[in-house]
């Protein structure tokens, strides 16, 4: 250990779908984090480990704070509070021409409570039109917060996102690197391959469909001659539903599959043989016991 390195916990927090994901796997480099237009995509908080030379960044990606409707939504709320708590620095993203929202103003009240350093990563800015626009929204933030840092950002096309990693490298402080330096990630090779399968849904089916969804990996093994057989199983919550992810004569169901096993490809650099099923478990999302078997930590339920 190189007693000159320097580590942080950073915390991204934000509303539904402003791109936290996407900062997270810009600022990587590579897709961990589901990403989608749809909101509340993450479920887990994802955990992404940069190393750059001395620094290690070691991020949380939370779900995005929302009021929740049902036993997952509850455990999606307390893994955001959880994040927020014992980081060295939160990232909150906002979206670009926004005015603060009240969810928005909650967490900078927790941060004045916590006295916690934060960075205002302002996204999207690729969709302004006028600058006076952002001018007006960094002097309404800044009003609320003396953040350490205002950094207007692009996840789409990268502007902005190395000025972001120049002001999260100076929350980090010295100590030793917590990762090995090659660490992309601490979620079990499972749990990735479950959420590329599940952002293949968010991406292609209708929107009342894939948050009832949750994804299976049943096996995951390596032949002998290097290719990884992967069983999985979607569940939904209706018939109907399943109906709509198999598609006619299995073409929904076809495409998903073959988009998320070329991801899955890039990501293990590798060849992937990859069999996917529907199930029906109706209610799933407020059964307790369900969740917990789909990979839910028990802890973060009432």
């Amino acid at each position: 250990m190189n007693k000159n390195d320097k580590s942080a916990f950073i915390a991204i927090v934000g509303r539904p779908n402003v791109g936290k994901s996407s900062i997270l796997n810009r600022l990587l480099g590579q897709k961990i984090a589901i990403v989608s237009s749809k909101p509340q995509t993450t479920r887990n908080r994802i955990t992404g480990v940069l190393t750059d030379g001395e620094y290690q960044l070691v991020f949380f990606d939370t779900p995005g704070m929302h009021k929740p409707k049902n036993s997952l939504g509850k455990y999606m709320v307390r893994s955001v509070n959880e994040s927020v708590g014992g980081v060295d620095c939160c990232m909150l993203v906002v979206e670009a021409g926004k005015e603060p929202l009240q969810t928005e103003i909650n967490f900078i009240e927790k941060f004045k409570s916590m006295q916690m350093p934060a960075i205002l990563a302002i996204n999207k800015i690729d969709t302004l039109k006028e600058k006076d626009v952002l001018m007006k929204q960094i002097l309404n933030f800044s009003s609320l917060y003396d953040f350490n840092a205002v950094v207007p950002v692009s996840a789409q096309n990268g502007n902005g996102i190395a000025e972001l990693l120049d002001e999260l490298k100076k929350q980090s402080s010295e100590g030793g690197h917590f990762f090995e330096d090659d660490t992309l990630t601490d979620q079990p090779e499972r749990v990735i391959v479950s959420e590329i399968i599940r952002e293949k849904i968010l991406r292609l089916c209708d929107k009342e469909i894939p948050h009832g969804t949750a994804v299976v990996i049943e096996k995951m093994k390596t032949r002998e001659n290097g290719i990884l057989d992967i069983d999985a199983t979607i569940f939904c919550e209706k018939d109907t539903h399943k109906r709509i992810i198999i598609g006619k004569n299995g073409s929904m169901l076809k495409k998903i599959s073959t988009f998320a096993r070329q991801d899955i490809e890039n990501f293990f650099d590798c060849k992937v043989f990859l069999q996917t099923w529907v199930k029906v478990k109706e209610d799933w999302r407020n059964r307790e016991r369900l969740l917990q078997n789909f990979g839910f930590d028990e802890k973060n339920f009432d």
